[in-house]
């Protein structure tokens, strides 16, 4: 029997990704393995989002030309949103000849005749589509947690922000017919699924390449309906499209998780017209005004980048100032990084990187008191846990998160993991909470 290892480079698209190949490799006798000399099928599934992720998968292809000498049948293929790029792909076809079955985004269905056309002719196999309009419904996935799970409702973007690269590896917006949507997860709920993460590159757009009248919010309220699945989360939301509808669903239903993700990106107006948010900093205010009336204890994180194009110390002050508005949980914060193809790489005023690494290390010291304020709250409170793995660090605590997505350690028998469970808060840090089990 056939062994694969795969790689996964970036976000929870690309993750679910990894799910089908696996579920795809595995439909032709293949089975997992995390040693790469015990492989006979490598698979880099990559990120064309920043440079330093390119570049790591550069150098890790690099290092398997030493181990293709040893095992000459290994059979070394790259796909996801890296080979979108004719750029990447004359790269690795004239720098990595040792790669064999080269594929894009939108073709994983194809994989088995992608192997087999390989293994008949040596010859090195490349299949990139440009776009495809239509989704395949076929394809299921080899979930890694059985009680949650990643389900697709877009794909796609059309927003061309100018600095992503998104919309060029990924295509244009699709959303999935909501029956396919709503089968999905109830399959999961049989199996134990209980909660559900919606995955798009904007989900508050979802439904509006549906030939009816359907939206997020309809789709939320009718998942809400599944029988044995206890939260729902989402991501990514953009706020030019962000709903009351969906808004007030925070209000209605008890298993949507107290939780948003909405990216700002930065607090200056300037900026943010640069980058073609199609929003301004008081759109996003009047937005978090709504959502916490509504939700007043709700958990709001984002996304920000530091050192865009033309940003000025006034405007970088900007988003020092919205920072402190809105008073985020916490943040994913990113240095902005040239990404070739995308408008922003031909913008004037590039940010020096010192520049950038000043202000990141001062937004920051601005960021991480607010997280650790907003985590002393929980203090002496019991809050439910979904129990996920064992500790890395120590075989006798368990992590898992909160309806808000707060990551909680508490020790445990692993026979939990999967479990909803009660847990005092005893401590509270500026990432992570610490409590003891309530007996149940």
């Amino acid at each position: 029997m056939k062994k694969y290892l795969i790689r996964t480079f970036g976000c929870q698209m690309n993750e679910h990704d990894s799910e089908k190949i696996s579920w795809v490799l595995e439909g032709m006798n293949y089975r997992s393995t995390d040693r790469e000399e015990d492989a006979d099928l490598i698979i880099f599934n990559t990120c064309a989002v920043r440079k330093s992720a390119e570049e790591r998968v550069y150098g890790q292809i690099g290092e398997l030309k030493r181990l293709k000498r040893i095992k000459p049948g290994l059979i070394i293929s790259i796909c996801g949103c890296m080979m979108q790029r004719d750029e990447v792909l004359e790269i690795i076809t004239s720098k990595h000849r040792h790669v064999d079955i080269i594929f894009g985004t939108n073709n994983i269905h194809k994989l088995p005749q992608l192997i087999n056309n390989h293994e008949k002719t040596g010859e090195t196999i490349i299949d990139i589509v440009e776009e495809n309009r239509e989704i395949d419904e076929s394809i299921e996935a080899n979930r890694k947690y059985s009680f949650k799970s990643f389900v697709n409702i877009t794909y796609g973007c059309n927003n061309f922000c100018t600095y992503c690269i998104v919309p060029y590896t990924r295509g244009r917006e699709r959303s999935r017919e909501p029956e396919y949507i709503i089968e999905e997860i109830e399959k999961l709920a049989k199996t134990g699924c209980k909660e559900v993460t919606l995955l798009g590159q904007n989900v508050n757009s979802y439904g509006k390449t549906l030939d009816k009248e359907y939206s997020f919010a309809d789709l939320i309220r009718d998942i809400h309906k599944i029988d044995g699945i206890e939260r729902i989360r989402f991501m990514t939301s953009h706020p030019k499209d962000i709903s009351d509808e969906l808004i007030s669903l925070y209000g209605e239903l008890d298993k949507l998780c107290n939780q948003l993700h909405l990216p700002i990106q930065s607090g200056s107006n300037r900026i943010l017209k640069l980058m073609n948010r199609k929003y301004t900093r008081e759109d996003y205010l009047k937005i978090i005004d709504k959502v916490r009336r509504v939700k007043p204890d709700i958990s709001i994180t984002t996304d920000l980048i530091v050192g865009f194009p033309g940003e000025t110390e006034d405007d970088f002050n900007d988003t020092l100032d919205l920072v402190k508005k809105v008073g985020f949980d916490s943040a994913f914060t990113f240095l902005y990084s040239v990404r070739e193809g995308t408008p922003a790489a031909n913008m004037k005023d590039q940010v020096d990187d010192e520049v950038k690494n000043q202000r990141f290390q001062r937004l920051m010291e601005v960021l991480h008191p607010i997280g650790l304020e907003y985590n002393r709250r929980y203090l002496d409170q019991t809050v439910e846990v979904l129990v996920e793995e064992v500790s890395k660090n120590n075989e006798e605590i368990l992590n898992g998160r909160t309806n808000s997505g707060k990551l909680v350690h508490f020790k445990g028998d692993k026979g939990l993991i999967g479990e909803l469970v009660d847990v005092r808060i005893t401590k509270a840090k500026t990432f992570t909470l610490e409590g003891v089990l309530v007996d149940q």
